[in-house]
């Protein structure tokens, strides 16, 4: 959602909003709307500014973006290989007829 690349659920971590306010589901099954993020700070900072209000349909109150900003504080800032399975996956799709 962040830098809106497409990929697999399972490259991806789940953000909830649910009945105790916006939290990361680990598991990805936790009960609410989820929006999906890589983990990668880059990503994070882009979609906290307004597209995972949007994606959850919902304010994200001054308690979910600190709760956000702490988790995104652990995650890296270096490029995971989201970016070149992307161009790897345009590539793919602009060969094909």
């Amino acid at each position: 959602m962040g830098c809106r690349q497409v990929i697999a659920k399972r490259g991806l971590l789940r953000i909830v909003r649910g009945v105790e306010g916006t939290r990361v589901d680990p598991t990805g099954k936790a009960a609410g709307r989820g929006a999906y993020l890589h983990a990668q700070r880059s990503c994070w900072e882009k979609a906290l500014k307004g597209p995972l209000a949007q994606a959850l349909k919902t304010e994200l109150t001054e308690q979910d973006r600190e709760y956000l900003r702490a988790y995104m504080a652990g995650l890296s800032d270096e490029p995971d290989d989201h970016a070149e399975t992307h161009a790897g996956l345009e590539q793919d799709t602009k060969d094909q007829p």
